[in-house]
């Protein structure tokens, strides 16, 4: 019997016989595990209670237990019930149970017994252990000797995939299943898990996990070293090719497309230098790595400029910077004309007070008018300014 950890689960359907006093319960129950049969009696006239196994063997006549069978144990019994618990359940045990009540006519509820036997732990096997992107692979599944049969799914890191399940019955109860799975692999399948997950009413959290190993050509990439900037006559260059891949690349090679590499250019690894540069040296130069996968490379174009190239070239200009001093001009205008226009606003409606002065102490209309008039005679009074 497979070890199961799982806590002890059994689900009871009740059947009621219609127009009886008798009442029964379903019982599944998890192999090794206690099983708890309950006979229930409504509105009972002090008929006898008892139970059968599935041979039709008395287990119990009210609280006696004739069959010699220890795992067998009364738990309660009254007037409305007679209940017995059946430990370490074994297939053997599987079947329809008798509830028997003394009336006339005699009544019988029956109790079917399921047992469920959980799977042994799922069995992962890889076609091949290592496998190269671009690939297919293939992997299998099993798990043995369960009932009922279990369900397998599969899981590619967040990814379900779909297999093909086969069902075999191995007992005249037990089943074995297997399910198998085929994808394509690439590089970034490397180290993801491929979980079998088995589905099964005795057991949960049942999984069986392998990682995959995918082989992968180099990926490569030229960096410069030296110089920062333009490459320019008399300066020397520094390149490092940077290559990984799986298996590590064995092999780094640097060539110039369609021309040879200056004869005094150095190759140390992975690098390649060359010093006091001149415009005979443009071209393509190409890093190229391989490994059991394949070969990859990449390349970097030199143009070298005159000596003097770069040095007058206009300083960078700080857009940000003249666009804060910009607003900020324009604020402290907009802030003037605010200020102008309110003093001229003041200073207006004091001429047109002065202009009416004359007039505010008349008597009548026409003295108003002879005092306007001769305020306007009076050029020592009124001033005007103008800006």
């Amino acid at each position: 019997m497979p070890d199961c950890t799982s806590p002890w689960r059994a689900h009871r359907l009740l059947k009621v016989f219609e127009g009886q006093n008798l009442a029964a319960d379903n019982v599944s129950v998890i192999e090794g595990e206690t099983a708890t049969i309950s006979c229930r009696v409504k509105n009972n006239d002090d008929s006898v209670i008892q139970l059968l196994n599935p041979n039709r063997q008395t287990i119990y006549f009210k609280d006696v237990r004739p069959l010699k069978d220890s795992r067998f144990q009364l738990v309660n019994f009254s007037d409305n019930e007679l209940r017995v618990s059946l430990s370490n359940v074994s297939l053997s045990d599987e079947g329809r149970y008798v509830c028997q009540l003394y009336t006339d006519p005699p009544q019988e509820a029956y109790a079917d017994i399921t047992v469920l036997v959980p799977p042994g732990s799922p069995i992962i096997e890889s076609r091949e252990d290592v496998v190269s992107e671009g690939n297919e692979t293939e992997l299998t599944c099993t798990a043995m000797g369960s009932k009922p049969a279990a369900s397998i799914r599969w899981m590619k890191g967040e990814e379900e995939l779909t297999g093909e399940t086969t069902v075999e019955e191995i007992d005249e109860r037990l089943f074995a299943v297997s399910s198998r799975v085929r994808f394509s692999v690439t590089k970034e399948d490397d180290g993801v898990s491929v979980d079998c997950i088995i589905d099964h009413p005795a057991v949960k959290d049942l999984l069986a996990q392998r990682h995959l190993e995918v082989l992968y050509k180099p990926e490569v990439k030229i960096v410069v070293t030296y110089p920062e900037g333009l490459t320019r006559e008399g300066d020397n260059l520094d390149l490092t090719c940077i290559a990984e891949g799986k298996p590590h690349p064995h092999q780094i090679n640097w060539l110039r497309v369609e021309e040879d590499v200056p004869p005094h250019a150095v190759v140390t690894g992975s690098d390649l230098y060359i010093e006091n540069l001149n415009k005979s040296y443009n071209g393509t130069y190409r890093c190229v790595a391989s490994n059991a996968v394949g070969e990859a490379y990449d390349d970097y174009i030199l143009y070298v400029y005159d000596s003097r190239a770069g040095e007058g070239a206009p300083q960078k200009i700080d857009h940000a910077v003249i666009g804060g001093v910009v607003a900020v001009v324009m604020f402290a205008i907009l802030c003037a004309l605010i200020v102008l226009g309110r003093y001229f606003a003041r200073h207006k409606g004091t001429y047109f007070t002065h202009e009416a002065k004359g007039a505010d102490d008349a008597a009548d209309a026409d003295t108003a008018i002879i005092n306007a008039e001769g305020g306007h005679n009076n050029t020592d009074e009124k001033k005007e300014y103008y800006i």
